[in-house]
């Protein structure tokens, strides 16, 4: 019964691209656009075609992380732009609705993040080996979307690119005190002190970013102008003339949006300006995958714009300008698969094959999100107060240094 199911679903939901599937049995079939080259997998468990069935994420994240799904020549990407095309076209929805109605019904139980539980949920990732993920980041340790000004761009001068983006948008002045929310392994705050001349405060849940942040700081002797702190943004008690928080919101959860953006405006003084940087959906309001939120990004969520911009509205902060991000995230995780599947013998020395195997079905799957399934990035800028941003974006477009930029925006 279940390998007809699983034949019956698979012929709705393939139509674009061709999947050949071996069966566990040794049985070979196929789906989809019979003129196009196939992509090939086998299955071996003869459990899988059930599971897939009953949480198709779930289980074909599993399958591959344990090597009951191979595909041929180990092309992941190619299998899951395959799977993410026909997704993000619908086809064959009406098998998952079940399971996606459950998700969506129970996300905010899953999205509760108190400070214990956001600590263990950022350990579980954040603290990861620091050589891991050196095999993929670039130098400044960047990990989130570059911003490719030319599509030509290294993956260095993308993220380069991004943090300057960010800077003009905070309108930065040198002695500006700015709190960098969820500031990582310090290179937004250790860029914003040294080419900006800012006073940063950074603070990040992770103990692993916070001890490397550290020592960033006092490798580049900033120590005295950029203080990295191991606490939740909750306990923050000071006011700031400049907020940023550039990949941390997605860990914040449906139930804490409003809590966060009070605090951002507690925390913000009456003519400053904060610029939050987050992952996105162009869909409704949904829920979280669930390979994901088990195995990658516990408690993380990717909001729609309603859902964040209800916040905001509510907690009396001003939109003084929000961007759309496309496909700049896409084309990064692109470098970062790349990277890291030319040192996987590098990674399974850290772990060990299953979670190669498992990081690379993260970047691929995260990739074609991107790509094919409506994800993209939101930039966020707020204020107290409508004045306090130029009128126009023309400030944001320029050949001139970053202390004309100040001078002319003033």
């Amino acid at each position: 019964m279940w390998d007809r199911l699983f034949d019956a679903m698979l012929r709705a939901m393939v139509r674009e691209g061709r999947l050949s599937v071996e069966m566990p049995d040794g049985t070979r079939r196929e789906y989809g656009d019979e003129h196009v080259e196939p992509v090939r997998v086998r299955l071996s468990d003869p459990a899988l075609p059930r599971k897939i069935l009953m949480s198709r994420d779930l289980a074909v994240g599993e399958a591959y992380m344990d090597g009951t799904l191979t595909i041929e020549g180990d092309d992941i990407r190619g299998f899951l732009a395959l799977v993410a095309r026909n997704v993000g076209a619908k086809h064959g929805a009406a098998w998952q609705a079940p399971v996606q109605f459950v998700r969506n019904a129970t996300r905010r139980l899953r999205q509760f993040n108190p400070a214990p539980r956001a600590r263990r949920n950022v350990a579980h990732h954040y603290d990861l080996s620091a050589k891991l993920y050196d095999l993929f980041l670039d130098a400044d340790k960047q990990y989130s979307c570059a911003y490719f000004r030319d599509p030509g761009m290294s993956l260095e001068d993308a993220q380069a690119a991004k943090k300057a983006h960010i800077a003009e948008k905070l309108l930065i002045r040198p002695g500006m005190r700015v709190l960098d929310i969820g500031c990582g392994w310090g290179g937004m705050g250790l860029t914003l002190a040294r080419d900006y001349g800012a006073r940063v405060v950074g603070v990040t849940l992770s103990q692993e970013q916070h001890k490397i942040a550290t020592r960033r700081a006092a490798e580049a002797g900033l120590s005295g102008q950029v203080d990295f702190r191991l606490m939740d943004y909750r306990h923050v008690s000071e006011r700031f003339d400049r907020i940023v928080s550039v990949g941390m919101f997605e860990h914040v959860g449906v139930p804490h949006y409003r809590e966060y953006f009070r605090t951002v405006r507690n925390l913000l003084a009456e003519d400053g300006v904060a610029l939050i940087h987050t992952i996105g959906r162009s869909d409704p309001p949904g829920a979280s995958a669930a390979w994901l939120d088990r195995y990658i990004f516990p408690g993380g969520y990717t909001p729609a714009m309603s859902e964040a911009m209800a916040a905001v509205e509510k907690e009396r902060l001003v939109s003084t300008d929000i961007e759309v991000w496309r496909l700049h995230y896409a084309e990064t995780l692109k470098h970062w698969f790349d990277r890291f599947s030319a040192r996987m013998d590098a990674a399974e020395a850290i772990y060990d094959a299953r979670f190669v195997r498992m990081w690379r079905f993260y970047l691929a799957a995260s990739e074609m999100g991107f790509r094919h399934n409506g994800q993209v990035v939101f930039q966020f800028q707020l204020a107290r107060d409508q004045a306090a941003v130029p009128l126009t974006r023309d400030y944001l477009y320029h050949d001139v240094a970053p202390a004309q930029m100040h001078h002319a925006a003033e």
